[in-house]
């Protein structure tokens, strides 16, 4: 069972993404919070797999509210949920290792898919903004703690398709057909791209590879 804390200050939100949640026979709601200071006391008692944070809140933003977490609790994983889909705290909250970022209007199935994505150790985030939101990271070009600055690495070609391929915003599916590739080889692949870039998350990988110069917008 996936367990998961919801952070937002709106009553109405909280209550339709656990509505949306509940859909799902391995995903359960353990808890709700209304500001980022009462997401990360939630986070010490409840220690849920997943929080879903919004990132405008009172009483200790919602990307204050990621960074403590993430700082605090290894075990957990955060997904930005907001409004705004090119805000500036969602890239903040991302280069500090945020597991994903999806709009409020998500559709209910890719919520729970990207929970369950998340707290398998992958990593989540709209297809339709993937190349936008990581062309906006290389603009700014501002240094990540999880991106290393040195644009050398160890990648094949065929790692480097899959790169190129994760930097369009595809999906493993969307990649092994692209590729006719099997699923648990594109798995494969990510987990050694990580590895070798040292990086945490496949979102921190296009990240790399567009402030490097591998891709481009």
């Amino acid at each position: 069972m996936i367990t998961v804390l919801i952070a937002d200050d709106q009553p109405v939100v909280r209550q339709g993404f656990e509505l949306f949640l509940a859909g799902n026979p391995d995903i359960e709601v353990v808890g709700h919070a209304s500001s980022g200071q009462h997401a990360v006391h939630q986070v010490s008692i409840l220690r849920p797999d997943v929080v879903l944070m919004d990132i405008r809140m009172p009483n200790g933003d919602g990307l204050t509210a990621t960074r403590e977490i993430l700082a605090q609790f290894d075990s957990v994983r955060v997904i930005v949920v907001t409004t705004f889909d090119l805000d500036e705290y969602v890239f903040a909250a991302l280069d500090s290792g945020a597991a994903g970022f999806l709009l409020k209007d998500t559709d209910p199935d890719e919520l729970a898919d990207a929970v369950v994505t998340v707290a398998g150790g992958g990593a989540a985030l709209s297809p339709r903004l993937t190349p936008r939101l990581m062309a906006e990271f290389a603009r700014r070009g501002t240094p990540s703690r999880t991106t290393p600055v040195a644009p050398q690495h160890d990648l094949s070609l065929r790692e480097m398709e899959v790169v190129q391929l994760l930097a369009k915003g595809l999906g493993n599916n969307e990649i092994a057909r692209a590729l006719q590739l099997e699923q648990s080889t594109v798995k494969t692949h990510v987990g050694n791209i990580c590895r070798k870039l040292d990086v945490n998350t496949r979102v921190h990988v296009v990240i790399w590879a567009y402030r490097n110069g591998l891709v481009s917008s």
